[in-house]
């Protein structure tokens, strides 16, 4: 399945550009799912349809996947029936777009309830002691950071439907990159608190508990760190794999717009998936007669030609202003014309390799591509087998290669964008030659 993540600037019309994309893969024949937080007829000017195509069992392995309709509806057990996402398949009809699109609705209220009701179902007798009040579903309202959970058991789910194309409607670039850096993170945060390894048997739990003086963790919190681990593995397997992709869509002119795309393309080469195509989107004709457009156009032009320059192979592809915003599927339809629209053409992919120099000068390379990365805002710190790596508002703890574990850091340095680090082998560990 190709996967399309499509974010940018703020009020760059980042959905109208997945929609467009969307409807672009429809119009080629493929199935299509589109992912955004907007209801789907201001995206594609569909109306409100039947729940689009999902699983057998949209609870998923266990009776518990988090998914859940926006229509409010719910399960024989008071629990959202399909709680990520309501759709429209798009069929019936012209108005409705083309038939193999999906347009699913994340919902991040049904979500956060779902799992909120779940965890203090688990966790009753332990809030039963403490004389809590349970919450009802009815007074139940969504915290701040609900959305990219909803985001993320929407991703999930979608990576095991039959799709030949997923595009994703992203937030802006700064929480977009944090959101694709979510899963790994999550998931190093549940090895660490409670792993599985030292999970102990069931029946030693009452001995180890008076013997340690101490209650011993529940099984219940073993199994929902167990499965959150699942879920978050299957987002993470989407994101870094060979078919998904990041497209940018940025305003040309103004100069907040260029520094936004130079934090997401380091970001990006940190994080996730590699960007594709630089939209850049409301592009005025050149050549006008009135002074404000021609002026306007004169700093579009400009920025254009520094984006070319930045991104160097991404392609940038312009988009014209329309003078209004497309909603109907057949304005969104020709809104990213020829190649813009276009999903087939060759992916970046994972240039973070291991040079191996140790004839020449004893050592190993890691190469890491940091376009946009300064050197006073770099910061390497090793940590047993990880490195935790800062690059400006980004951080990441990667975890080394193993052919790199048996070494020690002697160095690094930034040159053309490129953090190369280099790995002196530890005689003691590193296999000795007859």
């Amino acid at each position: 399945m190709r996967t399309v993540f499509v974010t940018g600037t703020g009020g760059a019309g980042r959905s109208t550009v997945a929609a467009a994309l969307a409807l672009a893969g429809a119009r080629r024949g493929e199935r299509v799912l589109l992912l955004s937080d907007e209801p789907p007829e201001a995206l594609t000017g569909t109306g409100p349809g039947a729940p689009g195509p999902g699983p057998a069992d949209p609870r998923g392995p266990g009776g518990s996947s988090g998914w859940g309709g926006s229509d409010g509806s719910r399960g024989s057990d008071g629990s959202s029936g399909s709680d990520s996402w309501s759709g429209s398949d798009g069929s019936g009809g012209s108005d409705a777009g083309p038939p193999g699109l999906t347009v699913a609705r994340v919902d991040p209220a049904a979500g956060f309830r779902r799992e909120f009701l779940g965890l203090q179902e688990r966790a009753g007798a332990a809030l039963d002691l403490l004389g809590a009040v349970p919450f009802e579903d009815g007074e139940l309202t969504e915290l701040p950071g609900s959305e990219q959970f909803a985001l993320l058991r929407a991703l999930k789910q979608a990576a095991g439907e039959r799709h030949d194309l997923l595009v994703v409607d992203l937030p802006p670039v700064r929480q977009a990159v944090a959101l694709l850096a979510l899963p790994e993170q999550l998931r190093r945060y549940l090895r660490r608190l409670l792993p599985a390894e030292r999970q102990a048997a069931r029946s030693l739990r009452p001995v180890l508990a008076q013997l340690a003086g101490v209650p011993m963790p529940a099984q219940w919190l073993y199994e929902t760190a167990a499965r959150w681990d699942e879920e978050l593995a299957a987002v993470q397997a989407l994101i870094e794999s060979p078919g998904a992709s990041v497209r940018l869509v940025a305003e040309p002119g103004p100069e907040a717009a260029d520094h936004a795309l130079r934090t997401a393309r380091l970001g990006l080469a940190l994080h996730g998936p590699a960007p594709d195509m630089v939209i850049a989107n409301r592009v005025v004709p050149a050549g006008s007669g009135d002074p404000f457009l021609a002026a306007l156009s004169g700093r579009q032009q400009s920025a254009l030609k520094g984006w070319r320059e930045e991104f160097g192979d991404v392609p940038v592809r312009e988009v014209a202003h329309t003078g209004r915003d497309p909603r109907q599927p057949g304005e969104l339809a020709g809104l990213l014309a020829g190649s813009a629209g276009g999903t087939s053409g060759p992916l970046p992919g994972n240039r973070w390799t291991v040079e191996d120099r140790r004839s020449e000068d004893g050592v190993l390379v890691w190469r890491l591509p940091l376009p946009g990365a300064a050197k006073d805002r770099l910061q390497l710190v090793r940590r047993d087998d990880e490195l935790f790596l800062t690059a400006g508002p980004f951080r990441r703890v990667l975890t080394l290669p193993s052919v790199l574990r048996r070494c020690a850091v002697s160095g690094a340095a930034l040159r053309d964008g490129e953090l190369r680090i280099r790995f002196e082998p530890d005689p003691a560990l590193w296999p000795r030659s007859r």
